[in-house]
């Protein structure tokens, strides 16, 4: 990955701009996936993505991050691939923009034996956790009857010395539905070509399932994990990244016989359609969409789906830089609120230090967690096939098509500048 550097620095560390292509190198695709992969519009670009050398002068001498610069970069043009995981750390809450290089070494150290205590814990119960294999057939039932041993070795004779209690029978009937997904999980990448990856992927997830009592693991969970594990070579540290990122996520996860976490968010993008744009709701509520169902696709997995690998990444991290609050970090720490004290946020002038889109919020006063970025960003997409939609569905089944053609043709860029404006346009509807 080192050598890519150069094919998109200069001797002075500045970009020239950089072909998709060259990007792609350091996420390359399986030759024979090539066709069906959808194409990155992304683009390196000098003065507006975030470089290395950018990201690395953003420091002070003892490790004091300036957080504002390095969002305000983000947002106008990315992440080099290069220095991706090491900011994702910070937009996502791994870290403390304020602390100091010793005060993060010290953290990183102390949850990489947090996650090695508990992966200890997981091994013990089911030895394929860390061995460099993963599993996809079942080792129990759900009244705790085993199947197989959990090394994977099949065993009619087996027995239980004592008896499992709920969590881990639950955790245990996940384990292969884990793995079924992670073999599906970004197929078209060489990196996932080796096992090894597969099971660094596995394990992870399954460890969080383990340590999550409330979700566990949910189908989506391992879109969200694959580019951690992919951007942090330690397992420990792609942990952390991805708990930081599922606790932005996970009420989306939450299930119950009745409901679906995301249906909050779906109800908020038909509060949104409705207010900018009451024809196009109406006649989605005239074809029994008005729970917009369709959209589940795009929040669960934040468009994963809908875009290229590398402009996946990139609309996450446009999206995460715009919604960044510099409390982030202690309010997962200790468990605080981070829309507590906005006003006094406000007169210490520390607007700066907020991404643009948490800090039109805080302008306004407006602090409803159920409606991120994401929402707007799905709202943009609606708009975009509002025509289609209008002159064409006649059924959800059209519907679903027509959002369904976003897939492969979407440009990141574009769409969240048009939910900036939406949001924009939100508030001052809400507003009158």
């Amino acid at each position: 990955m080192g050598n890519c550097v150069w094919l998109l620095c200069r001797n002075d560390g500045m970009f020239f701009t950089s072909p998709p292509e060259e990007l792609d190198a350091y996420y390359p695709v399986r030759p024979e996936c090539q066709a069906d992969v959808p194409k990155t519009r992304f683009k390196a670009r000098v003065g507006k993505t975030l470089s290395p050398r950018r990201w690395n002068a953003a420091f002070s001498e003892d490790g004091h991050l300036e957080i504002g610069g390095v969002l305000r970069r983000i947002q106008r043009g990315g992440i080099h691939p290069a220095i991706k995981g090491a900011v994702w750390e910070f937009l996502l809450g791994c870290f403390d923009p304020n602390s100091t290089y010793d005060e993060r070494n010290s953290v990183r150290e102390r949850r990489r034996q947090q996650y090695a205590e508990w992966k200890a814990v997981c091994q013990k119960m089911v030895p394929t956790i860390g061995s460099g294999k993963y599993i996809t057939m079942p080792i129990i039932s759900n009244d705790s009857v085993p199947l197989q041993e959990a090394d994977g070795e099949c065993d009619g004779t087996m027995s239980i010395s004592a008896p499992l209690d709920q969590k881990e029978i639950q955790w245990k009937v996940a384990l292969p539905q884990i793995g079924l997904d992670v073999v599906r999980t970004d197929r078209t990448l060489v990196y996932f070509q080796n096992e090894t990856n597969l099971a660094r992927l596995w394990d992870v997830l399954s460890i969080y399932a383990w340590v999550d009592d409330d979700i566990g693991y949910v189908q989506g969970m391992n879109d969200i994990c694959s580019p951690m594990v992919i951007l942090l070579e330690n397992e420990a540290d792609a942990f952390w990244c991805f708990e930081r990122a599922m606790r932005r996520l996970r009420d989306n996860f939450k299930c119950t016989a009745s409901s679906m976490g995301v249906q909050s968010q779906l109800s908020t993008l038909g509060q949104i359609i409705q207010a900018i744009d009451p024809k196009l709701h109406q006649h989605l509520e005239e074809l029994d969409g008005g729970e917009y169902l369709f959209a589940i696709r795009m929040l669960m997995v934040l468009f994963r789906r809908e875009f290229s690998f590398v402009d996946s990444m990139y609309l996450w991290e446009v999206m995460w830089a715009m919604e960044y609050n510099p409390n982030i970090y202690s309010s997962y720490e200790e468990a605080s609120n981070l829309n507590e004290n906005a006003e006094a946020k406000l007169n210490r002038k520390l607007l700066k230090q907020y991404g643009k889109f948490e800090r039109k919020n805080l302008e306004t006063g407006w602090n409803d967690n159920r409606r991120a970025l994401a929402v707007f960003v799905a709202a943009s997409v609606l708009e975009k096939k509002n025509k289609q939609l209008l002159n064409n569905a006649q059924g959800l089944d059209d519907v679903v098509q027509i959002v369904g053609e976003i897939t492969g043709n979407l440009d990141a860029k574009k769409a969240l500048k048009e939910a900036l404006k939406i949001h924009k346009k939100y508030l001052k509807a809400k507003k009158s």
